[in-house]
């Protein structure tokens, strides 16, 4: 009986994925702004975090595992609008950069009353 050959493992790195999901949803009418919140409460229920406006990601074990989880979204999208699943590796997903440029500052509350000395 002639044994198999092993199936060389791959480094956990380049097996376990990351989902994200980029939108351009329409929330001009409350019809649009229900479609747009349904949408992105399905994202949240199948364990996405939002990665900034928009931008969700969602860590997955497999490719095989991203794929059930991108098909699931992809058949809760909006008619309107648009949706892009980016699927890459948990080394690519470990050289994002992230610049964050001056803080918002809060407005300064308005005086209370005219001043004039």
């Amino acid at each position: 009986m002639a044994h198999a050959r092993p199936v060389p493992q791959l480094p956990w790195g380049w097996r376990s994925m990351w989902v994200i999901a980029m939108f351009d949803l329409p929330t001009d009418t409350p019809q649009a702004r229900k479609a747009y919140a349904y949408f992105r409460k399905n994202l949240l229920d199948d364990g996405f975090s939002m990665m900034q406006y928009s931008v969700y990601t969602r860590h997955c074990a497999s490719i095989e595992n991203a794929e059930v989880h991108v098909n699931r979204m992809g058949d809760v999208v909006p008619s309107a609008g648009e949706v892009r699943f980016l699927t890459i590796t948990d080394n690519q997903f470990s050289r994002v950069k992230v610049y964050v440029g001056k803080k918002r500052q809060k407005t300064p509350p308005p005086p209370s009353q005219l001043e004039f000395f």
